[in-house]
Formats: structure tokens, C-alpha cells, sequence
């Protein structure tokens, strides 16, 4: 029997704690196929079925059970042996960071720049994307901390605050008096889509999906070339826009929330990019509430 691989071993370790191959490659920055024929290279080393692939659901096998136990033994002693070795030198921490597209594109930058300055300790892993993938990436243990939009009252954010929304469409043109009415929308699970359709069928209004693009800018543009109407944030509205409301003919909004979701257990680096995260949102929308 050939010695273990520590590459490969901690390859199995992520497909178990992440539930799947994509996601363990997500985390290993390793394509899907990659992360495959890696656990495929263990088992043939071993001689063993370490998966079942036959569920829709990745599950270990007997053997695989007995293995994840070591695996992570021999994975912390490697870590450990490292660390103890590294001659004082300072350590890197590595956080995982999700955050929804027009607050990365918006301030994001400036803040990154300057929390690395001032954190040589740390480092950020940050992932951009709309709230539905985030709050999903964050339950399977694949980010430490997430800004994310949510329906008010949802429990389990570490803080919120309140995100005023807006109809948005282009000056000059009626689009939003068609029939029915055409509607600019980020892809399914997006809480601004979720609020759009809703107002508009508690309102007794008409809609059509005219367009859809998982990217802000691609909704900016769509709506400011008329192809329809949106729902945004009133940060997020571009200058060459028009905000649409009542006088209209378009239904009132209620706010959604900005959430902020820390990991339990987390280290001394996630939670100074939460007060980075938090402090960042204090000039920029109203506290709703501090969550516990």
C-alpha cells in the first residue's frame, strides 16, 4: 500500500465537510474534475470505495468513515508540525468573506485596501454573489462571515440594518405604464426579484420577465436601455436612471434588510472583518435592530 498523500487526504476532507465535489473545490480553488480524480488517486492507493456516488447526496462508505478520522488527525499534526517550525514568523489567518455584488462594487475596494494595511495578519477570501448562493455558501461551512439582503425578521444575523428599495426605469420613456408590465430581474432566490413580483400581485398588477442577469451592472443596464422596469436598492440606482413610485402606477416597497451572518466559533480575524463589515454600514443604511 502506497503512504498517504496529505494533498489528497485533505481534498477527501473537504468533499466530506462541504457535501460535494463543486463545493470542495470552491474551497480548494481545484475544478470539479480535479477534485474527482484526486479522491479517485486515494481510493485506488488505498484499495478501497472511500464515497458512494450512488446517492444524489455524497456519503462515506464504511472504510471512508474510518479514514476521516485519521485524515483529519494527520491534517491538524501537518498544520501543527508547520506552524511550530515556522520559526516565530507570523502566521496568516484566512477568512472567507461573502458579499452581495453592488456593496463589492461600491465600497468594498476601499475598504479592503485599507483593513489590509492595517491586518498584514490577515487574509481575505472574498466571494461576491447574490444572497441566496451566499446564505447557502455560508450553512455548508463555506464562508466564516456574509453580508446578505433578507426578508425583515429572519433570525441568526449577527447584526441588520434596514435597505430602502426602490422601482427603478429610464427618464423619458413609459415602459412602466405597459400592459403587462415588463420587468428587469436578478435569476430566482434574488430578495429584490422576490419583492418585485409580490407587490406587483398583491397590487393586481400584470408583469413579464423581460429580462434577467445575475450581475448588477447588467440589470443597470438593461433598465436605463429601456427594456423594462427594476427593483433596486437607492444606492445601487445609476445617475441616468429614474426612480418610479405610486404616482406611477407602480406599488409602494416596503424595505428589505442588509445581514450580517458570522460563523460560530470564529477566530480573532473574522470578527475584525466583522467590525470592518459593520462599521462600513453605519453611515450607509439605518439600524433595524441589533441581533443577537
Amino acid at each position: 500500500m502506497a503512504e498517504l498523500d496529505l494533498t489528497l487526504l485533505r481534498t477527501f476532507v473537504s468533499v466530506v465537510e462541504t457535501g460535494g465535489f463543486t463545493r470542495a473545490g470552491e474551497r480548494v480553488h481545484r475544478t470539479q474534475s480535479t477534485i474527482s480524480q484526486q479522491v479517485r488517486r486515494l481510493e485506488e492507493s488505498l484499495g478501497v470505495a472511500l464515497l458512494d456516488r450512488g446517492t444524489r447526496s455524497v456519503e462515506l462508505t464504511d472504510e471512508g468513515e474510518r479514514l476521516l478520522a485519521y485524515a483529519r488527525r494527520m491534517l491538524t499534526l501537518n498544520d501543527e508540525a508547520r506552524a511550530a517550525l515556522s520559526g516565530g514568523r507570523e502566521t496568516v489567518e484566512v477568512v472567507r468573506l461573502g458579499v452581495p455584488e453592488d456593496y463589492a462594487v461600491d465600497r468594498l475596494p476601499r475598504l479592503l485596501s485599507a483593513f489590509a494595511r492595517r491586518n498584514r495578519s490577515i487574509r481575505l477570501d472574498v466571494r461576491c454573489d447574490i444572497s441566496a448562493r451566499l446564505r447557502a455558501a455560508f450553512e455548508t461551512g463555506d464562508l466564516d462571515a456574509a453580508l446578505l439582503k433578507q426578508e425583515p425578521g429572519r433570525p441568526g444575523a449577527t447584526a441588520v440594518w434596514r435597505e430602502p428599495l426602490c422601482w427603478v426605469g429610464t427618464p423619458g420613456e413609459e415602459v412602466h405604464r405597459e400592459d403587462p408590465l415588463p420587468l428587469v430581474l436578478f435569476p430566482l432566490g434574488c430578495v429584490y426579484r422576490h419583492r418585485a413580483v409580490h407587490e406587483l400581485d398583491a397590487a393586481g398588477r400584470r408583469w413579464r420577465v423581460a429580462y434577467c442577469s445575475p450581475n448588477l451592472s447588467g440589470v443597470q443596464a438593461a433598465v436605463t436601455a429601456g427594456l423594462g422596469v427594476s427593483v433596486l436598492a437607492r444606492s445601487a440606482v445609476p445617475a441616468s436612471a429614474r426612480v418610479l413610485g405610486p404616482a406611477d402606477g407602480l406599488p409602494p416597497l416596503p424595505d428589505t434588510e442588509m445581514a450580517l451572518l458570522t460563523a460560530e466559533h470564529a477566530g480573532d480575524g473574522v470578527r475584525l472583518v466583522v467590525e470592518m463589515l459593520k462599521q462600513s454600514l453605519v453611515d450607509r443604511l439605518p439600524v433595524a435592530e441589533d441581533a443577537a
